[in-house]
């Protein structure tokens, strides 16, 4: 079976035009452009505001006009990752998808499902001449995966709309009403070099073959994080004996656990075979540690040319205290609701080259006052490092609202479309709406679901074929509903 044969079919070809077209965060402005021929060529209203967000405004079908008007709302840009043996160029090439039993995946890369997914229905609505909806605008935003710089920035003169609906949630079987805030914690520091010294060898260290994922939907899975596996085994090394590092390039995107580390170390010739010896010790005793999760996880050693120098012992010493010390993974759990994540921390990216080091992160919090925690304990941990450290980018969480007339409204329908009952609540991720709902003064009435998606930021993302169509017709029935003004 092929794309083109799933169901609903204007859906993912859709979904297949905007795969297309390369739109990595901060670099959407090819796809800003495909949207906005997208509404002018059905002669919709349509705009771009100052920052690159687009709106297009479709008028209400005949009978509908006294209902109220619904924000239809996703983010254009995706996560770009992909497999260290994957050959890609995300700037120049379109998401190569295929059809795997009820999946469907992109080969080697992220899928880009999230958000793809939510914006192709959008398009598919405002496109469509046979249905029965309010008078709609579509909200398409820019930048939600590094630094959601397109909800903040956003220009709420372009709407008017009372109900606001984000399509950005990743279980067909879960209704959001709250999600978390975060802020980013970045380091830069730079450091000495020396020579690398006679009578020294030099070895490629690399972790890889990690599950990644969404640093705020996986996060309390139990994953591991290649940057702490990576300085777990350098610590460890250090202590056994003489050891020196030259690079070390460790993840990629804020948002993404990271997969992969590497990292080159120098030693003394002589401690080669002990140094081999460690290095497949800590690879078993990881393994053991991670086997029913990380099934592919590797440690691999390999020599290679010694480098003209490498870092000072002394800034090498205190870079593993810091990475040792600094905390991730789930940071604190909600005593209010059962099962939420309250407070999170990912060590995105961490890299040494050239006499620069730096790291990225992030953190999560539903709760203001534990976001500020959070990222204390994360600051203070490279306090002793002398390098600089910039908190910046928070944004607000979305605080639930369990009294809300378009969550009675979803609830009411939902038995129609699925077979099951949905799970109200709120997620550990950053979804738009905390920062859109600042923006309008709380007129809003929010909800965010979805279909099903899994691996979202890691070449595993996949979505189910049957969630998707099942969405689609909700959020179709739903749109029948919506209530007068």
């Amino acid at each position: 079976m092929e794309l083109k044969d799933l169901s609903p079919e204007n859906l993912w070809r859709n979904f297949a035009g905007l795969n297309a077209i390369p739109r990595a965060s901060k670099k959407e402005e090819r796809v800003i452009n495909f949207i906005i021929d997208f509404g002018k060529r059905l002669n919709l209203e349509t705009h771009r505001d100052a920052v690159g967000n687009v709106v297009i405004k479709k008028p209400a079908t005949p009978g509908m006009e006294n209902r109220q008007t619904v924000i239809l709302q996703s983010h254009l840009d995706m996560v770009h990752q992909k497999n260290g043996d994957t050959v890609f160029d995300f700037d120049t090439q379109g998401i190569d998808m295929y059809v795997d039993g009820e999946w469907v995946k992109a080969r080697g890369t992220t899928l880009g499902a999230d958000n793809g997914i939510g914006v192709a229905a959008i398009m598919s609505i405002l496109e469509a001449t046979d249905l029965v909806h309010p008078a709609i605008e579509a909200m398409f935003t820019i930048d939600e995966e590094t630094g959601m710089t397109g909800a903040i920035k956003l220009d709420p003169a372009y709407y008017s709309g009372t109900i606001l609906l984000n399509l950005d949630t990743e279980e067909e079987d879960e209704i959001t009403i709250g999600c978390a805030g975060g802020i980013d914690t970045n380091t830069r520091g730079t450091y000495e070099e020396v020579p690398a010294g006679a009578g020294t060898v030099a070895f490629e260290i690399t972790v890889k073959g990690l599950l990644g994922g969404h640093s705020g939907m996986d996060i309390n899975s139990g994953r591991a994080n290649a940057n702490k596996l990576m300085n777990r085994l350098l610590y460890k090394a250090q202590r056994a004996g003489e050891i020196s590092l030259a690079r070390l390039e460790g993840g990629s995107l804020r948002n993404a656990i990271p997969r992969e580390s590497k990292a080159v170390v120098v030693i003394p010739a002589a401690a080669k075979d002990a140094f081999v010896q460690l290095v497949n010790d800590f690879a078993a005793t990881v393994k053991e540690e991670y086997h029913t999760l990380e099934t592919r996880l590797e440690v691999t050693c390999k020599e290679t040319e010694t480098p003209a120098k490498v870092m000072a012992s002394g800034y090498f010493s205190k870079l593993l205290r810091a990475i040792y010390g600094v905390p991730n993974g789930v940071y604190r759990m909600s005593p209010d609701i059962p099962g939420l994540v309250e407070a999170s921390t990912n060590l995105a990216k961490v890299s040494a080259a050239d006499g620069v080091f730096i790291t990225h992160s992030l953190q999560r919090s539903n709760v203001e006052s534990t976001k500020e925690d959070v990222a204390f304990a994360v600051r203070a941990a490279f306090e002793n490092m002398d390098c600089e450290i910039i908190q910046e980018g928070g944004y607000p969480g979305w605080k639930p609202n369990a009294d809300s007339a378009a969550l009675k409204l979803l609830l009411d329908l939902y038995g129609s479309h699925f077979e099951h009952k949905p799970h109200v609540g709120a997620v550990h991720a950053g979804l738009e709406c905390g920062i859109l709902g600042a923006h309008f003064g709380g007129r809003l009435d929010m909800i965010s679901f979805g279909p099903t998606i899994r691996g979202a930021h890691s070449p595993d993302e996949r979505v189910m074929i049957s969630s998707v169509g099942k969405f689609y017709g909700y959020l179709l029935h739903i749109l029948r509903e919506i209530p007068a003004r």
